[in-house]
């Protein structure tokens, strides 16, 4: 099993695009963690030597923080009970994690994460990144979807 890639290919990008870059990065890694179980060390081992700014079937990857992408990814999955904490008590009446689609699970993990782990991060620019990252997998209805609960869970954890 791959990470899915986003719709559209990504050319390179300038510093300022770097932790864009790592978060759609760390999306990605985690979806691979959830789907595949890669153990951490060998996951971001690979994201450093082989996807971060690597060129894969013709697609140019971003370069990306790198130890951003880092925090990401260990502060998520350190903190995954949590999140999914708060996430499903933002979702609405009769759903469930387990009903969300992978990517768009981790998403939500990633942007949940950045606003009770990244008080350097303002609200609104975690909830903006990450419903870009979901515009690059899926339709405008579900980067709205995003919007709504990162920014309900943002209410509910920084006031």
């Amino acid at each position: 099993m791959t990470t899915p890639t986003p719709k559209g290919s990504k050319s390179p990008t300038p510093k300022s695009q770097a932790r864009p870059a790592a978060r759609l990065a760390a999306v990605q890694a985690l979806y691979q963690f959830d789907m595949e179980g890669t153990r951490l060390v060998a996951l971001l081992d690979e994201f450093h030597r082989h996807r971060l700014g690597a060129e894969i079937e013709g697609l140019q990857f971003a370069e990306a923080e790198v130890a951003f992408f880092d925090d990401l990814v260990k502060g998520t999955l350190a903190r995954r009970d949590e999140i999914d904490a708060l996430l499903s008590g933002k979702l609405a009446e009769g759903w469930r994690l387990e009903r969300l689609d992978k990517t768009m699970l981790q998403i939500l993990r990633c942007g949940v994460y950045e606003i009770i782990g990244r008080a350097d991060v303002p609200t609104g620019t975690a909830i903006s990144e990450y419903v870009d990252v979901a515009h690059a997998f899926f339709e405008p209805r579900e980067a709205k979807f995003v919007n709504g609960v990162l920014d309900a869970v943002a209410k509910a954890t920084r006031g």
